[in-house]
């Protein structure tokens, strides 16, 4: 039996993966511990778990874009972040003695921790922002962030890590598969292993009767952290829908303020069961998180992906270069546009086919139990 520290954000995206992989490792009978916010953890872990509570601490970016977006993550997040947590990081690692870290890429203050005790780590890679790394031709910006990442470490450490906090020599856990991403990264230390999803609260109260039998099923969402962006977005969603009325049903992940007066082919749901929905979903269109993303394509569902920020343009780029969807401009793409992208999803079975076929890589890589596997091996 082994010991695993997990250091991860407050933010579902990067805590639902890693809360499924912990709960695969308790399944072998590994013992797990987190660092975080109480407030946060305690609903998606349970009143069991272990928890070295840190506080939440606000992020006041969401609104960014582009570059500013990119500035904002690093220099009004990760890098605070790491200040905040960093104590109560060193304090967990010397009370419960893990044998492994395993942090975020964006969580740099558990790595540089376990760098500082000598342990070792694993990175985890739930979204493409460091994976891809986006910004290698733009050498300027590149050298920025690691200027930033070297930083934190210094201010950590009295001196420069080792090893960039972001990429554990170790063992990387990247939930995506090289046939979403197009690399084939051989490295030992690398591990491709797809989604790694879990169970989450229900919602009693989604219109399931509603729900149309005799008509293609459309599911719309742009996450949680840009919602207060979608108000024009939906508004073109809405336009582009009506044509279609006559076949096909829509369900809008967003809050009933930002679509007012949907007409009767249109679903709001400001809390919509997305795991149990998915098997009835025919297209998504969606931001481009990817966990979202992700999840829908395990689903062999193809996709409209209209990029916000981060790694939204990556993973849009992924999806259409992939042939599992459409790559559309969030601002831009006007209604008429966003009809003749979901008319084609819904008659070019070729489509389909490519989303079934990154499905299938994913269930074969085998998401939190192959993560749970390697991160056993590591610690042994």
């Amino acid at each position: 039996m082994s010991r695993f520290l997990f250091v991860v954000p407050p933010l579902a995206a990067h805590a639902n993966p890693a809360a499924a992989v912990s709960r695969a490792l308790t399944g072998r009978g590994h013992e797990v511990a987190w660092v975080g916010s109480e407030r946060y953890l305690r609903p998606l872990l349970g009143a069991e778990a272990t928890v070295f509570g840190t506080g939440l601490r606000p992020y006041r970016g969401q609104r960014d874009r582009g570059l500013s977006a990119v500035r904002s993550l690093w220099d009004d997040f990760v890098v605070p972040f790491c200040a905040h947590i960093a104590p109560q990081v060193n304090d967990a690692v010397e009370t419960y003695r893990p044998h492994v870290v395993v942090a975020d890429q964006h969580a740099i203050a558990g790595s540089l921790v376990a760098q500082r005790h000598g342990l070792r780590w694993a990175s985890l890679a739930p979204t493409q922002m460091e994976q891809a790394r986006p910004f290698r031709n733009v050498q300027q910006v590149e050298r920025w962030i690691e200027g930033r990442v070297a930083a934190a470490g210094e201010a950590l450490l009295g001196a420069a890590p080792e090893h960039d906090p972001r990429f554990s020599p170790h063992l990387l856990i990247d939930f995506t598969t090289p046939a979403l991403t197009g690399r084939h990264d051989p490295s030992a230390h690398l591990a491709a292993v797809g989604p790694a999803l879990g169970p989450r609260p229900g919602v009693p109260d989604f219109p399931w009767a509603a729900l149309d039998r005799d008509r293609r099923l459309v599911l719309v969402t742009i996450g949680t952290v840009a919602t207060d962006l979608g108000r024009d977005f939906f508004a073109r969603v809405v336009r582009a829908l009506e044509p279609l009325s006559g076949r096909v049903q829509a369900v809008i992940n967003a809050p009933a303020a930002l679509v007012p007066d949907p007409p009767p082919h249109v679903l709001v749901a400001p809390r919509t069961p997305i795991p149990e929905l998915l098997p009835r979903v025919d297209a998504m269109i969606c931001h481009g998180g990817m966990s979202t993303s992700c999840e829908a394509l395990l689903n062999g569902i193809p996709l409209i992906v209209a990029p916000i920020k981060y790694d939204h343009p990556i993973v849009a780029r992924q999806v259409a270069a992939a042939g599992a969807g459409r790559h559309r401009h969030f601002d831009r793409t006007s209604a008429a546009q966003f009809t003749t992208a979901i008319e084609a999803l819904l008659d070019d079975p070729e489509y389909r086919a490519s989303a079934e076929r990154i499905a299938a890589s994913f269930t074969a890589a085998g998401g939190a139990e192959t993560a749970a596997e390697r991160l056993e091996r590591l610690a042994a």
